[in-house]
């Protein structure tokens, strides 16, 4: 095992502003705005109607198809109605909509905790699919679709994805910390579903308390499941699927391939303690870590948030906008893979881990410093996929799409934002990529359907 991989960028990581602050339950006092459609895959589908009462946990949503996943109430009280709601994303969206009762009633059997022994591996995996579980550190495929590989056995690494590597973002961080032994114990059931699998907690080194933690709660497992704690160089994007990979497995897989491809499985810690207290405790996959931060918030810190919660209260709840500052641009995410959002009345979803609000805009800065290229190479030595971002960026402004998917390698683009971070030109390669990826797949999915 290697501590790192190829490339990759330093920035400043700015978690100072609240990798200190410990996670704080977060009981949003309004209505909540629950989308149907959370992650990747096709919606679910409504079970509830207006004018039902839920509980929490609940479920009123259900999957609809292979790649979906089940979506639950995080709070009890009544349906108001079932409509298309702003989301985080900018784009509307039907959401559920509850009138929240503020009591927190939870729905028969959850938190009643199961004889793990009694459990078989299918049952575990059907666990994880009631509970609608998804990734909760990338886009959100369901998680047990991830834990059902076509050969369990050939699985060598499971990986728990601690590294938090994008600037701000300390959620996890303080997961780990307090929450050391549930991880450990999410960890030990995935290994039951692979045989032949090890356990490796991947964190960066920059969170030495996160570390230390996970290795006490190690020493003092009675499992004898193979697991270790493995501290990785602090590097963006260390906590991309394929950077650590490269770097435990050390092996590299082209895209048309999935991490079980090559022998490895790799969850969040945060996807980990939500399967623990699934297969546990009954526990649908409702409320998650996610930290509220950037130069403009007046308290930065760090929470476990119920789905569905407007970002505006959880800001008010940090104090609001600090005084005498004006805030520039708000991000669903950190700087380098989050989006900007048009507004804070909108509803948090699964895969939301951070809000960042900055007094700056950065993006608005660089493209009042918009040159030519100037074919300094940077953005190759940073690219962690080995892609030469200066000859896609120039096969993408001719119109040449065939040279950039097949002779570049675009499509391998992990929209880690590396090469845009380092360009002196300030060219906005990342955004530049992403853009051709949606046309190029837009344009596969319309020549599909139309056979």
């Amino acid at each position: 095992m290697r501590v790192t991989f190829r490339g990759g960028v330093h920035p400043k990581g700015f978690k100072e502003l609240s990798r200190r602050v410990p996670l704080q339950k977060f009981d949003a006092k309004g209505e909540f705005a629950i989308p149907i459609s959370q992650g990747i895959g096709k919606p679910a589908k409504p079970v509830v109607s207006k004018g039902d009462s839920v509980l929490v946990g609940q479920i009123i949503a259900e999957a609809d198809g292979f790649v979906s996943s089940n979506v639950a109430s995080s709070c009890s009280g009544t349906v108001k109605a079932i409509e298309k709601r702003r989301t985080i994303s900018g784009l509307s969206a039907e959401c559920v909509v509850i009138e929240n009762d503020g009591l927190y009633t939870p729905v028969d059997g959850m938190g009643k905790k199961n004889n793990l022994e009694e459990l078989s591996n299918a049952d575990i995996i059907e666990k994880v699919k009631y509970a609608g579980i998804i990734g909760l550190g990338g886009a959100g495929f369901p998680t047990y679709l991830k834990l059902s590989p076509k050969n369990p056995e050939a699985i060598k690494y499971i990986i728990a994805n601690g590294a938090e590597c994008e600037p701000y973002i300390t959620c996890n961080d303080q997961l780990m910390q307090s929450e050391s032994d549930g991880i450990l114990e999410g960890m030990e059931i995935i290994l039951r579903l692979f045989p032949n699998a090890e356990g490796v907690v991947a964190i960066e080194d920059n969170k030495p308390e996160a570390i230390e933690s996970m290795k006490k709660a190690l020493e003092k497992r009675p499992s004898k499941a193979k697991i270790s704690v493995l501290p990785m160089k602090t590097k963006y994007p260390q906590g991309g699927e394929r950077s650590l990979i490269a770097a435990i497995a050390e092996v590299n897989y082209p895209i048309t391939k999935l991490p079980a491809d090559v022998g490895c499985i790799v969850q969040n810690v945060g996807t980990i303690y939500a399967i623990w207290r699934a297969v546990e405790y009954n526990e649908p996959l409702f409320r998650h870590v996610l930290t509220v931060t950037g130069d403009a918030v007046k308290n930065p810190g760090n929470f476990i948030v119920p789905d569905g919660v407007l970002v505006s209260e959880l800001v008010e709840a940090c104090g609001g906008i600090k005084e005498g500052v004006t805030l520039r641009k708000a991000l669903a995410g950190g700087p380098m893979m989050g989006f900007a959002m048009t507004s804070l009345d909108v509803p948090v979803v699964k895969t939301t881990n951070a809000v960042t609000l900055l007094a700056e805009d950065e993006v608005e800065k660089a493209e009042k410093q918009l040159t030519n290229c100037l074919h300094c190479g940077r953005c190759t030595t940073v690219c962690p996929q080995g892609l030469v971002p200066q000859l896609m960026a120039d096969a993408v402004h001719v119109g040449d799409l065939e040279r950039y998917e097949y002779k570049l390698y675009g499509l391998e683009c992990i929209s880690c934002g590396s090469c845009t971070y380092v360009c002196p030109a300030k060219r906005p390669l990342t955004q530049i990529f992403k853009q051709t990826k949606a046309e190029i797949m837009a344009a596969k999915r319309a020549k599909a359907g139309a056979k």
